[in-house]
């Protein structure tokens, strides 16, 4: 089964629509309905997702950053592991934003975010991202509508400053239901392996899910953009969820066209 990278594109959000989750289908998986296939095409599309990371370092002029973003449990750190691992480690970098630290604090909320732009050359991919100091505050009602929308304007106004500036933006929301994030729950405190993943907060964020959506409703309607799309990922299925994110980002890489750098040496003047 061959898989037209231009499917994954019906999951970006048009610029200015406005998303009811609800009407989205956490568990669907239009394209690619068998989990065999779709890890194969996993495999493949790492390939060449690596292929192109590493003339893009070549190149050194632009760098591409992957946003991931979700409720608990949605799958972040498996679609790193299954989309990223064997992207070579020079050239890609993982970064992971947690509850701001002291002196995350003391700053600017976007203030390591800046910090953590993409060199030239990289493949960056955020795990949570900027739009955490918007979501979490919103859904526990510590920020007022006016306030949020003040920051989304801002969150844009830097994307824009980003791209203009070489780096393309691509932000992925893992879409999973509460059904089964309650199933994903129970697994991690059934497995001991697992069991330390869980915490308290999981579970009363958990309570607030009708306003985590509605916070991510907001953020994906007013900053999915031309130069900074948000796709909603269907992320019920873990291996559909990768193939539609892994499809996006090398029809991204595949779009930047990244180009080998022109010979400095005369080979004819240098043989050995």
């Amino acid at each position: 089964m061959t898989i037209d990278l231009k499917s994954w594109e019906s999951y970006r959000v048009e610029p200015g629509k406005r998303i009811r989750l609800k009407q989205i289908p956490a568990g669907a998986t239009d394209f690619c309905g068998d989990k065999a296939t779709a890890r194969a095409t996993v495999k493949k599309y790492r390939k060449q997702i690596d292929e192109l990371v590493s003339v893009l370092a070549m190149e050194e002029r632009r760098s591409l950053l992957v946003v991931l973003q979700g409720v608990d449990a949605s799958g972040k750190d498996g679609a790193v592991r299954r989309i990223f691992t064997g992207v070579n480690p020079q050239h890609c970098r993982v970064i992971s934003f947690k509850e701001p630290n002291r002196e995350e604090r003391a700053h600017d909320y976007l203030w390591r975010i800046y910090r953590s732009a993409p060199a030239k050359g990289e493949l960056r991919v955020f795990n949570r991202s900027q739009y955490e100091d918007v979501l979490v505050p919103r859904a526990h009602g510590k920020m007022s509508a006016k306030e949020m929308h003040i920051r989304l304007r801002q969150i844009a106004e830097m994307e824009r400053s980003w791209t203009e500036s070489g780096i393309a933006i691509r932000k992925f929301f893992l879409h999973i239901s509460r059904k089964e994030q309650g199933s994903r729950f129970q697994k991690r405190l059934n497995d001991p392996e697992k069991h330390w993943k869980v915490q308290e907060s999981d579970f009363a964020d958990r309570k607030l899910w009708p306003k985590f959506q509605q916070a991510y409703e907001a953020v994906l309607s007013r900053t999915s953009t031309d130069y900074a799309p948000w796709y909603a990922v269907p992320a019920d299925h873990k291996w559909y969820r990768d193939v539609v994110i892994a499809g996006a980002v090398l029809g991204t890489l595949r779009a930047m066209r990244p180009r080998r750098p022109m010979p400095r040496l005369d080979s004819k003047l240098y043989q050995l």
